[in-house]
């Protein structure tokens, strides 16, 4: 079986998490296509500390 090289591992984390000061953080890991996605992904998930649906954006 072929290993495709052109998916990475990314990991998305929560911008507004940041903003309120609450403590822990929301993280999400996923993969992408390099060659198809070159910018950076944003996504929207569940955050668990804020209960509700927010931005989560790809950090290096």
């Amino acid at each position: 079986m072929a290993r495709n090289r052109n998916r990475i591992q990314v990991i998305l984390e929560c911008t507004e998490h940041k903003t309120t000061g609450m403590p822990g953080m929301s993280r999400y890991i996923t993969t992408k296509n390099k060659k198809n996605t070159t910018e950076r992904l944003e996504l929207k998930k569940f955050n668990n500390v804020l209960r509700r649906v927010t931005v989560h954006k790809e950090i290096k």
